[in-house]
Protein backbone atom coordinates (compact mmCIF):
# COMPACT_ATOMS: atom_id res chain seq x y z
CA UNK A 1 0.00 0.00 0.00
CA UNK A 2 1.36 3.65 -0.80
CA UNK A 3 1.82 6.10 1.61
CA UNK A 4 -0.42 8.51 0.47
CA UNK A 5 0.29 12.27 0.74
CA UNK A 6 -3.42 13.53 0.30
CA UNK A 7 -5.89 11.39 1.01
CA UNK A 8 -4.78 8.30 2.82
CA UNK A 9 -3.44 7.48 6.11
CA UNK A 10 -0.80 5.01 6.61
CA UNK A 11 -1.28 1.98 9.03
CA UNK A 12 0.61 1.27 11.42
CA UNK A 13 2.32 -1.57 12.75
CA UNK A 14 2.19 -1.10 16.13
CA UNK A 15 -0.30 -3.34 18.43
CA UNK A 16 -2.65 -2.03 20.32
CA UNK A 17 -5.25 -3.05 22.66
CA UNK A 18 -8.30 -2.66 21.07
CA UNK A 19 -10.84 -0.78 23.17
CA UNK A 20 -13.57 -2.71 25.17
CA UNK A 21 -16.56 -1.02 26.21
CA UNK A 22 -17.60 -2.40 29.87
CA UNK A 23 -20.82 -4.29 29.61
CA UNK A 24 -22.07 -2.99 32.24
CA UNK A 25 -22.35 -0.13 30.26
CA UNK A 26 -22.63 -0.68 26.51
CA UNK A 27 -23.67 -3.40 24.27
CA UNK A 28 -22.07 -3.41 21.28
CA UNK A 29 -22.98 -5.23 17.73
CA UNK A 30 -20.46 -6.61 15.16
CA UNK A 31 -20.86 -7.13 11.79
CA UNK A 32 -18.69 -7.51 8.57
CA UNK A 33 -19.98 -4.16 7.40
CA UNK A 34 -20.14 -1.89 10.75
CA UNK A 35 -20.03 -2.22 14.09
CA UNK A 36 -22.03 -0.28 16.74
CA UNK A 37 -21.41 0.43 20.46
CA UNK A 38 -24.53 1.85 21.95
CA UNK A 39 -24.91 2.57 25.78
CA UNK A 40 -27.69 0.84 27.63
CA UNK A 41 -28.73 3.98 29.34
CA UNK A 42 -30.40 7.22 26.94
CA UNK A 43 -29.04 7.49 23.87
CA UNK A 44 -28.84 11.24 23.07
CA UNK A 45 -26.98 11.31 19.90
CA UNK A 46 -25.22 8.70 17.15
CA UNK A 47 -21.89 9.35 15.70
CA UNK A 48 -20.98 7.96 12.58
CA UNK A 49 -17.73 7.45 11.34
CA UNK A 50 -15.86 7.10 8.00
CA UNK A 51 -12.00 6.03 7.87
CA UNK A 52 -9.46 7.10 5.11
CA UNK A 53 -8.82 5.35 1.91
CA UNK A 54 -7.59 2.06 3.55
CA UNK A 55 -8.62 2.22 6.41
CA UNK A 56 -10.79 -1.21 8.09
CA UNK A 57 -13.26 -0.64 11.46
CA UNK A 58 -10.40 -1.85 13.22
CA UNK A 59 -7.87 1.13 12.04
CA UNK A 60 -10.43 3.73 13.06
CA UNK A 61 -10.45 2.42 16.41
CA UNK A 62 -6.65 1.75 16.21
CA UNK A 63 -6.16 5.82 15.67
CA UNK A 64 -9.31 7.27 17.15
CA UNK A 65 -9.93 5.53 20.41
CA UNK A 66 -12.73 7.54 20.74
CA UNK A 67 -14.69 4.13 22.39
CA UNK A 68 -13.19 4.88 25.32
CA UNK A 69 -14.68 8.80 25.44
CA UNK A 70 -18.13 7.85 25.18
CA UNK A 71 -18.03 4.85 26.83
CA UNK A 72 -20.02 6.23 29.84
CA UNK A 73 -21.38 9.00 27.38
CA UNK A 74 -24.88 8.84 26.22
CA UNK A 75 -23.45 8.77 22.55
CA UNK A 76 -23.79 5.87 20.45
CA UNK A 77 -21.14 5.22 17.86
CA UNK A 78 -21.45 3.37 14.34
CA UNK A 79 -18.15 2.42 12.65
CA UNK A 80 -18.43 1.62 8.87
CA UNK A 81 -16.38 -0.71 7.16
CA UNK A 82 -17.16 2.07 3.70
CA UNK A 83 -13.32 3.11 2.24
CA UNK A 84 -11.65 3.12 -0.61
CA UNK A 85 -14.63 6.96 -1.64
CA UNK A 86 -12.71 10.26 -2.91
CA UNK A 87 -16.34 10.72 -3.87
CA UNK A 88 -19.78 8.99 -4.20
CA UNK A 89 -21.63 8.42 -7.67
CA UNK A 90 -25.27 8.95 -7.03
CA UNK A 91 -26.08 5.40 -7.04
CA UNK A 92 -23.10 4.81 -4.19
CA UNK A 93 -25.10 7.88 -2.34
CA UNK A 94 -28.64 6.20 -2.65
CA UNK A 95 -26.89 2.54 -1.56
CA UNK A 96 -25.18 4.01 1.41
CA UNK A 97 -27.98 6.28 2.44
CA UNK A 98 -29.84 3.07 2.80
CA UNK A 99 -27.95 1.09 4.38
CA UNK A 100 -27.59 3.22 7.02
CA UNK A 101 -31.33 3.89 7.59
CA UNK A 102 -31.00 0.10 7.37
CA UNK A 103 -28.77 0.26 10.50
CA UNK A 104 -30.66 2.62 12.40
CA UNK A 105 -34.39 0.98 11.95
CA UNK A 106 -32.55 -2.55 12.95
CA UNK A 107 -31.54 -1.26 16.37
CA UNK A 108 -33.81 1.52 17.10
CA UNK A 109 -31.44 4.24 16.67
CA UNK A 110 -32.82 8.05 17.09
CA UNK A 111 -32.35 9.65 13.78
CA UNK A 112 -33.17 13.09 15.12
CA UNK A 113 -29.99 14.25 16.68
CA UNK A 114 -26.81 12.39 14.64
CA UNK A 115 -23.43 13.66 13.64
CA UNK A 116 -21.63 12.04 10.49
CA UNK A 117 -17.65 12.35 9.93
CA UNK A 118 -14.65 11.15 8.45
CA UNK A 119 -10.77 11.50 8.15
CA UNK A 120 -8.71 12.03 5.03
CA UNK A 121 -10.99 10.76 2.31
CA UNK A 122 -13.91 9.75 4.74
CA UNK A 123 -14.49 13.24 5.85
CA UNK A 124 -15.52 13.66 1.84
CA UNK A 125 -17.83 10.63 1.53
CA UNK A 126 -19.19 12.48 5.23
CA UNK A 127 -19.87 15.93 3.45
CA UNK A 128 -21.42 14.03 0.65
CA UNK A 129 -23.65 11.34 2.33
CA UNK A 130 -24.53 13.73 4.76
CA UNK A 131 -25.66 16.66 1.65
CA UNK A 132 -27.89 13.99 -0.02
CA UNK A 133 -29.46 12.63 3.03
CA UNK A 134 -30.29 16.18 3.34
CA UNK A 135 -31.59 16.84 -0.25
CA UNK A 136 -33.43 13.54 -0.71
CA UNK A 137 -36.72 13.64 1.59
CA UNK A 138 -37.54 10.17 0.99
CA UNK A 139 -35.16 9.45 4.20
CA UNK A 140 -35.66 9.80 7.64
CA UNK A 141 -32.56 10.24 8.97
CA UNK A 142 -31.62 13.59 10.10
CA UNK A 143 -27.36 14.72 10.35
CA UNK A 144 -27.14 17.54 12.66
CA UNK A 145 -23.77 18.20 12.28
CA UNK A 146 -20.98 16.87 10.17
CA UNK A 147 -16.90 16.84 10.13
CA UNK A 148 -14.13 16.27 8.61
CA UNK A 149 -10.22 16.05 9.40
CA UNK A 150 -7.67 16.36 6.99
CA UNK A 151 -10.03 15.56 4.12
CA UNK A 152 -8.77 16.02 0.29
CA UNK A 153 -12.18 17.93 -0.61
CA UNK A 154 -10.90 19.31 -3.75
CA UNK A 155 -10.34 16.67 -6.20
CA UNK A 156 -9.51 19.16 -8.99
CA UNK A 157 -6.21 20.88 -6.71
CA UNK A 158 -5.24 17.10 -5.82
CA UNK A 159 -4.97 16.23 -9.31
CA UNK A 160 -2.64 19.74 -10.02
CA UNK A 161 -0.83 18.79 -6.95
CA UNK A 162 -0.03 15.30 -8.20
CA UNK A 163 0.69 16.36 -11.20
CA UNK A 164 3.70 18.80 -9.48
CA UNK A 165 4.96 15.52 -7.47
CA UNK A 166 5.68 14.02 -10.47
CA UNK A 167 7.28 16.75 -11.88
CA UNK A 168 9.48 16.97 -8.87
CA UNK A 169 10.51 13.33 -8.70
CA UNK A 170 11.22 14.19 -4.37
CA UNK A 171 10.97 10.29 -3.97
CA UNK A 172 9.87 7.34 -5.76
CA UNK A 173 6.22 6.75 -3.72
CA UNK A 174 5.45 10.29 -3.72
CA UNK A 175 5.99 9.95 -7.61
CA UNK A 176 3.56 6.68 -7.75
CA UNK A 177 0.65 8.08 -5.24
CA UNK A 178 0.76 10.74 -8.09
CA UNK A 179 0.35 8.79 -11.08
CA UNK A 180 -2.13 6.59 -9.63
CA UNK A 181 -3.76 9.91 -7.99
CA UNK A 182 -4.02 10.94 -11.88
CA UNK A 183 -4.58 7.77 -13.49
CA UNK A 184 -7.83 7.28 -11.52
CA UNK A 185 -9.13 10.97 -11.86
CA UNK A 186 -8.27 10.87 -15.67
CA UNK A 187 -9.95 7.69 -15.85
CA UNK A 188 -13.42 8.61 -14.21
CA UNK A 189 -13.19 12.66 -15.55
CA UNK A 190 -10.79 13.47 -17.56
CA UNK A 191 -8.13 16.77 -17.24
CA UNK A 192 -9.46 19.19 -15.17
CA UNK A 193 -7.17 21.65 -17.23
CA UNK A 194 -9.57 20.84 -20.16
CA UNK A 195 -12.92 19.87 -18.67
CA UNK A 196 -13.55 21.15 -14.86
CA UNK A 197 -17.33 20.15 -14.89
CA UNK A 198 -17.43 16.56 -13.50
CA UNK A 199 -14.70 17.60 -10.69
CA UNK A 200 -17.14 20.01 -9.70
CA UNK A 201 -20.38 17.54 -10.21
CA UNK A 202 -18.41 15.18 -7.61
CA UNK A 203 -16.28 16.78 -5.62
CA UNK A 204 -16.79 18.37 -1.89
CA UNK A 205 -15.07 21.61 -3.14
CA UNK A 206 -13.89 22.95 -6.21
CA UNK A 207 -11.83 26.41 -5.57
CA UNK A 208 -10.95 27.04 -8.57
CA UNK A 209 -14.33 28.23 -9.58
CA UNK A 210 -15.45 28.60 -5.90
CA UNK A 211 -18.20 25.19 -6.64
CA UNK A 212 -19.74 24.35 -3.18
CA UNK A 213 -22.63 22.81 -4.88
CA UNK A 214 -22.19 19.43 -2.44
CA UNK A 215 -22.68 21.52 0.29
CA UNK A 216 -25.53 23.46 -0.32
CA UNK A 217 -28.29 21.50 2.12
CA UNK A 218 -26.04 21.58 4.80
CA UNK A 219 -26.65 25.34 4.68
CA UNK A 220 -28.30 24.98 8.44
CA UNK A 221 -25.98 22.26 9.45
CA UNK A 222 -23.02 22.32 12.37
CA UNK A 223 -19.81 22.04 10.22
CA UNK A 224 -16.49 21.76 11.55
CA UNK A 225 -13.14 21.46 9.59
CA UNK A 226 -10.23 19.96 11.30
CA UNK A 227 -6.20 20.22 9.81
CA UNK A 228 -2.97 20.89 11.30
CA UNK A 229 -1.55 22.89 8.56
CA UNK A 230 2.36 22.04 9.18
CA UNK A 231 4.30 23.75 6.40
CA UNK A 232 7.93 22.92 7.80
CA UNK A 233 6.52 19.08 8.23
CA UNK A 234 5.55 18.60 4.59
CA UNK A 235 7.84 20.74 2.77
CA UNK A 236 10.89 18.49 4.62
CA UNK A 237 9.13 15.41 4.65
CA UNK A 238 7.09 15.56 0.97
CA UNK A 239 9.01 18.75 -0.82
CA UNK A 240 5.27 20.01 -1.22
CA UNK A 241 4.03 23.92 -0.64
CA UNK A 242 1.18 25.16 0.76
CA UNK A 243 -0.75 24.44 -2.14
CA UNK A 244 -0.19 20.78 -1.90
CA UNK A 245 -1.98 20.46 1.28
CA UNK A 246 -5.26 19.79 2.37
CA UNK A 247 -5.41 22.58 4.84
CA UNK A 248 -4.89 25.25 2.04
CA UNK A 249 -8.53 23.93 0.23
CA UNK A 250 -10.39 23.57 3.80
CA UNK A 251 -9.38 26.81 4.89
CA UNK A 252 -10.71 28.43 1.80
CA UNK A 253 -14.07 26.25 2.09
CA UNK A 254 -14.56 27.56 5.34
CA UNK A 255 -13.95 31.32 4.38
CA UNK A 256 -16.24 30.50 1.27
CA UNK A 257 -19.15 29.22 3.15
CA UNK A 258 -19.46 31.90 5.44
CA UNK A 259 -19.05 34.36 2.62
CA UNK A 260 -22.28 32.30 0.95
CA UNK A 261 -24.03 32.47 4.57
CA UNK A 262 -23.41 29.62 6.08
CA UNK A 263 -23.97 30.09 9.56
CA UNK A 264 -22.11 27.47 11.76
CA UNK A 265 -18.95 26.58 10.41
CA UNK A 266 -15.76 26.25 12.41
CA UNK A 267 -12.30 25.92 10.91
CA UNK A 268 -10.08 24.41 13.80
CA UNK A 269 -6.69 24.16 12.60
CA UNK A 270 -4.09 22.48 15.17
CA UNK A 271 -0.67 22.57 16.17
CA UNK A 272 2.07 19.48 16.83
CA UNK A 273 -1.19 17.55 17.72
CA UNK A 274 -1.06 15.26 14.62
CA UNK A 275 0.75 11.91 15.85
CA UNK A 276 0.14 8.13 14.44
CA UNK A 277 -0.87 5.67 17.47
CA UNK A 278 2.82 4.03 16.88
CA UNK A 279 4.24 7.83 17.88
CA UNK A 280 5.57 9.11 14.59
CA UNK A 281 4.87 12.28 13.78
CA UNK A 282 2.25 13.11 10.65
CA UNK A 283 -0.19 16.06 10.41
CA UNK A 284 -2.50 13.84 8.54
CA UNK A 285 -3.38 11.75 11.40
CA UNK A 286 -6.69 11.23 13.24
CA UNK A 287 -5.33 12.84 16.88
CA UNK A 288 -5.52 16.01 15.91
CA UNK A 289 -9.57 15.82 16.93
CA UNK A 290 -9.88 16.71 20.51
CA UNK A 291 -12.05 13.92 21.17
CA UNK A 292 -13.37 15.38 24.63
CA UNK A 293 -14.38 18.57 22.65
CA UNK A 294 -15.81 16.51 20.12
CA UNK A 295 -17.98 14.89 22.02
CA UNK A 296 -19.13 18.29 24.08
CA UNK A 297 -19.82 19.94 20.33
CA UNK A 298 -22.04 16.81 19.75
CA UNK A 299 -24.57 16.80 22.69
CA UNK A 300 -24.52 20.93 22.87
Amino acid sequence: MLPLLLLSCTKTTKKTEEEHPKPSSVSKVITADYELYRPKKSIEAVLILFGGYPESISDIKQEFQILNSTENSEVAVLLLNYNQKLWLTDVEKFELASHLQTIFEQHQLPSDNIVIGGFSSGGNVSVLISNYIIEMKQFYLDPKAVFLIDSPIDLAALYMASEKNIARKFSVPSVQESQWIIQTLDSNFGSPHQNLEPYEKEAVFTSISNNTSNLEHLKNTRLRFYTEPDTSWWRKERMASYDQMNACYIKRLSERLKQEGFKEVEYIATSNKGYRSNGIRHPHSWSIVDKEDLLHWILQ
